[in-house]
C-alpha cells in the first residue's frame, strides 16, 4: 500500500513539474513533442492534443515534456528541425518562417533568452506553487500543531507528542516513530505515572530503574514498547532519544490557511535552500554527510508512516517532496533544470551558441553521475530497512 501511495504522490508531483513546463512553452509558442508519464520504454500512447503526443512508460518513477530544441540535438532553425512524428522538413529561401508554416509551434532555441529561461524555470515554480496550495489545504483540513505556536487559532485535541528521534537511540531501536502520541507509561511496577508533560516525563526517564512500559497512539492503533533508557548520549542523564511537544490539530478559515500557507512555504523553501547549500559545500571539501538523504525506498517508507498518521500528515508530507523537488531541479548541475538555466545563462552573456555535442556530452555525464548517486542512496535505504 505504501508504494502505491508512493507511485500517486510522486506521479502529482511530477505531473505539476512537467505542466509547468508544458504551460511555460506553450505560452512561448514552443513545439512540445511528447509529454510522458514515467521514463521509457513507452508502454502506450495516451494520444495527440495541442500539438503534443501524450504517452504513458513503463518505468513509474518521474516523467518529462520533449521539447524541440531543449536538448540541443535540433538544429537551430525550424527549417531542419525534425520530430518523432514527422519527417525531416526543408524550406526553400532564406527568410525566416512564421508560426503558421509551423502550427504546432517552434523550436526552443528560437524564441529569447527570458522565454527559455522561463520555460526551464517554471517546473520549479510550480511545484513550489503547488506546496503552497497543499499547505493551505493543510489548514483548511486541519494540521497537526504545537499548542504554543503563531498562527493565532484554536488548537483542538492536544496530546504529547513524539516529535524527533535520535538516530541509534533506545526509542529508534525499539520502533518509535516521529508523530507517535504518548498514551500512558507505566512503570517496572506496571504504575501508570499519571500527568503526561514533556517535563514529568523526561524527570520520569531520567529517575527511572530499568526499563518501563509507554503505550502510544499511532494513527488509531494503540501500540506498546518496552524501553530500557541509556546514558552516554547526553552527559550526566538518562534518555530514550525523543523530542516531545503538545500537539494538536489547528483548523483555520481559506483566507488565513492562504497566507499561512504561503508563509509556512517560503520558511521551508529557505530552510531546503540553506539544507542543500551546506551539504553541496560539504561535497566540495569532502566532508557531505548523505546519510539523511533518502532515495525511492526512504521516501516510500516515510510516505507509509504519513498515510498511517492521517491525510493530514500525507498531503504535508506531500508539500515537503514538491519543495524538495524543486529545490534539488534548481541546482546548476547538468540534466537538471538549474543545469539548463545554466547553459542560457552562459549563451546570454557570451552571446555565443553552445556546442551541441559539447552540450550532450555534459547533459548525458551529469544525468549518469545523478544516477550513480541515486542507486548508491537506494542501496544505503534498502540496508537500513533490515
Amino acid at each position: 500500500m505504501a508504494f502505491l501511495i508512493f507511485l500517486v504522490v510522486l506521479g502529482v508531483l511530477v505531473f505539476v513539474h512537467e505542466l509547468g513546463h508544458f504551460l511555460a512553452a506553450k505560452g512561448a509558442e514552443v513545439k512540445v513533442e511528447e509529454f510522458g508519464f514515467g521514463y521509457p520504454p513507452r508502454a502506450l500512447k495516451i494520444g495527440k492534443k495541442w500539438g503534443t503526443l501524450f504517452t504513458l512508460n513503463w518505468i513509474p518513477f518521474g516523467g518529462f515534456v520533449k521539447i524541440l530544441g531543449e536538448n540541443y540535438e535540433e538544429s537551430e532553425s525550424p527549417q531542419e528541425s525534425s520530430s518523432q512524428e514527422g519527417p525531416r522538413v526543408a524550406l526553400a529561401g532564406s527568410t525566416r518562417p512564421s508560426l503558421e508554416d509551423f502550427p504546432e509551434g517552434k523550436s526552443f532555441t528560437e524564441v529569447n533568452k527570458k522565454w527559455q529561461a522561463t520555460i526551464l524555470a517554471s517546473g520549479v515554480i510550480f511545484n513550489i506553487l503547488f506546496a503552497w496550495v497543499l499547505f493551505s489545504l493543510g489548514f483548511v483540513i486541519g494540521l497537526p500543531i504545537p499548542v504554543e505556536n503563531d498562527y493565532g487559532g484554536v488548537v483542538k485535541n492536544p496530546a504529547l507528542t513524539i516529535v524527533d528521534i535520535i538516530p541509534n537511540s533506545p526509542a529508534q531501536d525499539v520502533g518509535l516513530k516521529t508523530g507517535d502520541k504518548i498514551k500512558s507509561i507505566f512503570n517496572s511496577n506496571g504504575d501508570d505515572i499519571g500527568n503526561l508533560s514533556s517535563e514529568s516525563v523526561s524527570n520520569f526517564i531520567n529517575n527511572s530503574v530499568g526499563s518501563f512500559s509507554m503505550e502510544v497512539n499511532r494513527g488509531g492503533k494503540i501500540l506498546d514498547f518496552k524501553i530500557t533508557p541509556k546514558t552516554g548520549i547526553i552527559e550526566n542523564k538518562k534518555i530514550i532519544g525523543i523530542d516531545m511537544d503538545m500537539v494538536g490539530t489547528l483548523t483555520l478559515p481559506i483566507h488565513k490557511a492562504l497566507y499561512e500557507g504561503g508563509k509556512t512555504t517560503f520558511e521551508i523553501t529557505r530552510l531546503t535552500i540553506l539544507g542543500v547549500a551546506n551539504l553541496i559545500k560539504s561535497a566540495v571539501v569532502g566532508k557531505a554527510d548523505i546519510s539523511q538523504v533518502s532515495g525511492p525506498v526512504g521516501i516510500i517508507s516515510l510516505v507509509g508512516d504519513a498515510s498511517r498518521l492521517g491525510f493530514a500528515y500525507l498531503i504535508t508530507f506531500a508539500a515537503l517532496i514538491s519543495i524538495n523537488l524543486a529545490i534539488v531541479n534548481l541546482i546548476p548541475f547538468p540534466a537538471l533544470d538549474g543545469g539548463r538555466i545554466l547553459f542560457v545563462a552562459v549563451e546570454g552573456i557570451t552571446k555565443k551558441k553552445i556546442n551541441p555535442k559539447f552540450a550532450q556530452v555534459v547533459n548525458t555525464t551529469g544525468f549518469v553521475i545523478l544516477i550513480t548517486l541515486m542507486l548508491i542512496i537506494t542501496y544505503r535505504d534498502i540496508l537500513n530497512l533490515f
